[in-house]
């Protein structure tokens, strides 16, 4: 899929500053051939990039709860105003179907997002929003990313993981309609909390191809071993009801739940069970056995993935009730600031322990390291990269807040390269845009993948770089961009202009020596020259 054009008529959140706000995303459409070119959204702090990648998500999540309700079980923002145009299409980028969602103060039954489908000549709507037609145009999944404690973004995947709680604690509730499973939200926030998820999943299941590209950058050469505890009747558990079908006097379980519990102990090296406080350990030796084992059960990395996630999304249980409903309040007012609040560690329902790797040493010698020990570079770059291998669905819309964040300026600039050389079919057809405060990125895409983010006065834009910068310099694309020339910090800046223009012979000559090459050196340099010529 591919975004197009979105107009935000009120946002009813980010303080307004997104109310009014038009932007072209359209792009040329790629050949199967083609690299993957996500799109870049450039700008200063403050210019309303994660605010934007927030509004997208809430108006997928929007179409979402309108079509399945039972999916996307809330919104995080019920007044949000917008029409969004994009393309969906069939394998490989074929047959294009051009797509308008919207919601108006027009728009009926209020709070409904409509949808229409371009027929050639005109727009048809879909009149049933509940039909499969509806559903075949929005994304399969809405996947963020942030690479810290960003909020803004986080909210309405906190808000959808939440509601999945709740929608778990109450189908394994005595009186609750019996059924095997609770259905997936289409929301899913990948940052540091899940992070382990991810890499657990696409390390046990993924090819072996797959497994080397997420951890080569770490010098390590395989997962040797991992902890996983589940516990259930901790001591801030919620209270087990009356006449609880499953027994258990804490967390309650829905009969999916309690069999990933009963998969888990089959594929793990070896398990223990402590009765009174309902805590499971279960320890796994990673080997060609125990990979066939978790084969053999979840068939796929992303499989995977969504079970322990949905495990781990039970921690939000551990949130007291009145936090919880603090934070609900919160959100519907538009009084969201603090951060989302977290059970601690040994209180969760599900948690990791003791993940550990092989890492070749400099004799070639293998030796242990703990995942902890790695740096945060480390970390994000198989969590990211991690995140693409195991989303393979079509039609998957990526929201990532600044990706690269804690990556070294050399791995900044294989990102894009690296990403596109991931062996992983399809990647073409899903719809990928993030954010950056850095030319790294932008200097892998032509103009038409970038926006740049600007507020004047109050007013909010996103236009296309005046240059082409896919193969330019970072020089041009932080001058162009933004907006710094020359490319130094400002304290070199201020005393090479200082001495240019009040600085003697003697003191430039002493100043030359400590100072880097560049073209203001140069400029420096002829300034002494005109000292030295004019005595």
């Amino acid at each position: 899929m591919r975004l197009v054009h979105l107009e935000i008529i009120e946002a009813a959140s980010c303080g307004g500053l997104l109310d009014g706000f038009k932007v072209d995303l359209y792009r040329p459409t790629m050949k199967s051939n083609e690299a993957l070119r996500p799109l870049c959204l450039l700008g200063p702090n403050g210019s309303g990039k994660s605010q934007f990648l927030q509004v997208v998500a809430e108006i997928f999540q929007a179409a979402w709860h309108t079509h399945k309700p039972e999916e996307e079980r809330a919104e995080a923002n019920v007044g949000l105003l917008f029409k969004l145009a994009y393309e969906t299409s069939e394998a490989e980028g074929l047959n294009a179907q051009r797509v308008r969602i919207s919601r108006t103060s027009e728009t009926t039954p209020r709070g409904a997002v409509r949808m229409e489908l371009h027929d050639g000549d005109d727009y048809k709507v879909i009149e049933d929003p509940s039909s499969p037609e509806y559903g075949q145009h929005l994304p399969s999944a809405i996947v963020g990313y942030t690479s810290g404690d960003n909020e803004t973004l986080s909210l309405p995947f906190s808000v959808s993981r939440s509601e999945y709680a709740e929608a778990v604690r109450n189908a394994a509730m005595p009186d609750a309609a019996p059924r095997t499973a609770v259905p997936d939200n289409r929301l899913l926030l990948i940052d540091y909390g899940t992070h382990l998820e991810v890499l657990i999943a696409n390390l046990m299941i993924g090819e072996p191809s797959l497994r080397s590209a997420l951890i080569d950058h770490a010098k390590l050469d395989n997962l040797s071993s991992w902890r996983c505890i589940i516990q259930l009747n901790h001591s801030g558990s919620p209270n087990a009801p009356r006449g609880a079908r499953s027994g258990r006097k804490g967390i309650q379980l829905t009969e999916e739940l309690e069999q990933y519990i009963d998969q888990l102990k089959r594929c793990a090296t070896c398990w223990d069970y402590q009765e009174k406080p309902e805590i499971y350990t279960f320890d796994f030796l990673v080997d060609e056995a125990s990979r066939e084992a978790f084969k053999e059960f979840w068939q796929s990395p992303s499989n995977l993935y969504r079970s322990i996630h949905k495990l781990a999304m039970l921690n939000d249980l551990m949130i007291p009730k009145t936090a919880r409903s603090r934070i609900k309040r919160d959100i519907e007012k538009k009084h969201f600031a603090a951060r989302l609040p977290e059970p601690q560690e040994e209180s969760k329902v599900f948690r990791f322990e003791e993940v550990r790797f092989n890492k070749l040493n400099r004799d070639g010698k293998s030796e242990p390291v703990d995942y902890v020990s790695l740096s945060d570079g480390e970390h994000q770059q198989a969590q990211v990269f991690g995140m693409f291998a195991m989303m393979r669905d079509p039609r998957t819309l990526f929201l990532l807040d600044e990706p690269e964040s804690h990556f070294n300026p050399q791995w900044r600039v294989k990102f894009i390269s690296r990403l596109t050389k991931l062996p992983v079919e399809g990647l073409l057809n899903q719809e990928i845009i993030l954010t950056s405060h850095a030319p790294f990125v932008a200097s892998d895409l032509t103009r038409d993948h970038v926006r740049i983010f600007s507020k004047v006065n109050g007013e909010l834009s996103a236009t296309k770089p005046g240059i082409e910068t896919f193969g330019a310099t970072f020089d041009r694309i932080l001058s162009d961009c933004f907006d710094v020339a020359p490319p130094f910090s400002q304290v070199a800046r201020e005393e090479i202009e200082r001495l240019k223009s009040q600085g003697s012979a003697e003191e430039i000559e002493d100043a030359l020596s400590n100072i880097g090459s560049s073209v203001e050196r140069a400029l420096l340099a002829d300034r002494l020259i005109s000292l030295k010529d004019a005595t």
